[in-house]
């Protein structure tokens, strides 16, 4: 128990030096991937509205054709 606080210090030293490895990224790095990111969600969200529509639509044509609703 008495050791403790020695070892968090070391922890936080050993931690702080792996921080400073880091290779961060720059400003417009994370801007340009966060544009390709957010472009990326809403062509896959427009293309699983389309999907959806079009299986509603045929489930829809497929109830009717047997009489169902």
């Amino acid at each position: 128990m008495k050791s403790w606080p020695g070892r968090s210090r070391q922890y936080l030293r050993e931690v702080w030096a792996e921080l400073q490895k880091v290779s961060w990224p720059l400003r417009n790095e994370v801007m340009s991937t966060t544009v390709v990111v957010i472009v990326t969600v809403f062509l896959f969200g427009f293309y699983l509205w389309v999907v959806d529509i079009a299986l509603s639509w045929g489930v829809d044509r497929l109830f009717k054709a047997f009489g169902a609703s």
